[in-house]
């Protein structure tokens, strides 16, 4: 597959670019985002679905500029992708031999079902979730994917978008409680092909609507990771809030904490949202930031991997590893960190008692514990936490990548940093946990840094902690007495220091 690939998603409402970077077999990274509103699909719904002069231009416009950042990127592979608006156009077909002919950007348009694919491609892989239905609200359509036990089971896609509600309905000069009853009905015939077996608890939502949702949501909630993607929330607790919005006037948008940007389609996507989640029995949304684009990527990045990762590979992980290429980024060394973890993590369990719960998430930590001397040696901690705060994206709850970014955090003989403690605490296990959990990552860090590949063992009995090493241990030594404990308990070290005889310096042990 190429190094940097490029795709272009053409929707009823806007175009999107990205440009992907290929850091390994597993790593990706994103390093170009450009979006454009062309709303391509303007006017088309009342003449019949033919593209209109005006979106048409826009969407030209758009795309000869994406062009040129494709090629400042030096992109070794595009592809171009539309969905409804021209899917459903008479007059679709020629505006692709158009661009085709004055660009030389070959669109492939796909339908619904394939939408929807391209969407529960992205979650499957990129969000922590197993099972679920997506919900990715467009301009024209909706499309939709049942994931069972991780597998992809059945996709449809329904006439419901924001714009086709929009011209059908929302710019009537009528009163909102009429436009309202009328679209809902409109939107309850379209529901009624659904296929029966599309009920889940879990909705996922994929699309503008569902992000800007989400992030009035969280202002609501005061959620205290600033990060849209795996936030999750109780469909039934915000109901009123997502309700209010579709009887909401253009002016009144301004309460309920939205971008105006999304103001002209927002109530009637807040309607379709509300009525599919009621009509398939959801009751939590996970946020997606990923979808259609991402589904794209993964499809030619997994396609000799039945189109899912590795379960032993998470994508961040991965690319973080590959991008800042920590000194010790070598199996045997990552490997043998690793043990040390689990090791003590299992034999302090006697006063933990949290049934290891929480192993992955040190374990992540420990792996990526020397990303940030790729910066500097000097805070390296600092810097690893930044760097985990933000690329820390796939496959991790707001929980998981809030823990594995604090464990980071911590260096030096305290296991605690307070101010972030303290505004994240909603989202952290419980604080005893946290000091164990930050006194078992310190430790490996220093007997790691120290032991230069040693086979250390450990038992923790009466309140004493024994390290046994085969090599030194010297240099950790001064660390760990100075570092803080959990609770009360003693450390005894035995290694192989020995210094050997010389009379002339007045060594004889």
């Amino acid at each position: 597959m190429a190094k940097r690939t490029a795709i272009i998603d053409i929707g009823s409402n806007s175009a999107r670019l990205v440009i992907f970077e290929k850091t390994s077999r597993y790593g990706f990274h994103l390093i170009c985002e450009q979006k454009s509103k062309v709303r391509i699909g303007e006017g088309a719904y009342e003449k019949e679905g033919h593209l209109q002069p005006i979106g048409i231009q826009r969407a030209f416009l758009t795309l000869k500029s994406f062009l040129h950042t494709i090629q400042k990127y030096q992109a070794h592979k595009t592809l171009c992708v539309a969905t409804s608006a021209l899917r459903d156009a008479p007059n679709g077909k020629f505006f692709v031999q158009w661009i085709q002919s004055e660009l030389g950007l070959a669109i492939k348009i796909i339908d619904g079902n394939k939408e929807a694919r391209y969407g529960a491609i992205a979650v499957n892989n990129l969000l922590p979730i197993h099972e679920g239905i997506t919900i990715d609200i467009g301009g024209g359509s909706s499309d939709m994917a049942l994931i069972q036990k991780g597998q992809l089971f059945d996709t449809y896609s329904l006439n419901l978008g924001t714009v086709r509600l929009k011209e059908l309905f929302f710019d009537k000069e009528m009163p909102l409680c009429e436009i309202n009853q009328k679209a809902k009905a409109y939107i309850a015939d379209e529901l009624k092909k659904l296929p029966k077996h599309f009920k889940h608890s879990l909705a996922i939502g994929i699309g503008g609507t569902a992000r800007t949702l989400s992030k009035g949501i969280m202002k609501q909630c005061n959620h205290p990771l600033d990060k849209l993607h795996a936030f999750t929330y109780n469909a039934n607790r915000h109901k009123a809030y997502l309700e209010n919005i579709p009887l909401s006037s253009a002016k009144n948008l301004k309460k309920f904490g939205l971008k105006k940007n999304r103001y002209d389609t927002i109530r009637e996507g807040t309607l379709i949202f509300n009525e599919i989640l009621a009509f398939i029995g959801a009751q939590s949304v996970i946020t997606s930031s990923v979808g259609v684009r991402e589904g794209v990527f993964l499809e030619q990045l997994l396609r000799e991997d039945n189109l899912k990762f590795p379960y032993t590979i998470n994508p961040s992980i991965t690319s973080i590893l590959d991008r800042f290429n920590p000194l010790d980024n070598i199996e045997k060394k990552k490997k043998s960190k690793l043990k040390i973890a689990s090791k003590l993590y299992t034999k302090l369990q006697i006063d933990i008692k949290d049934e290891q719960q929480y192993e992955s998430e040190l374990l992540w930590a420990v792996k990526l514990s020397s990303i940030g001397k790729t910066l500097t040696i000097y805070k390296s901690h600092q810097h690893a936490f930044y760097i985990a705060m933000q690329e820390l994206n796939y496959g991790f709850t707001h929980e998981q990548m809030l823990l594995t970014s604090l464990l980071l955090r911590m260096h030096g003989k305290e296991l605690l940093n307070k101010p972030l403690f303290q505004s994240f605490e909603p989202l952290l296990p419980q604080k005893q946990t946290l000091l164990w959990l930050s006194f078992i990552y310190t430790l490996t860090v220093f007997l790691h840094e120290a032991s230069n590949s040693a086979n250390i063992e450990f038992t923790y009995h009466n309140k004493t902690l024994l390290i046994t090493s085969d090599r030194p241990l010297y240099l950790a030594k001064e660390k760990i007495k100075a570092l803080e404990k959990p609770v009360p308990f003693a450390i005894i070290i035995e290694d192989e220091s020995k210094v050997p005889k010389n009379k002339e310096l007045g060594i004889y042990q």
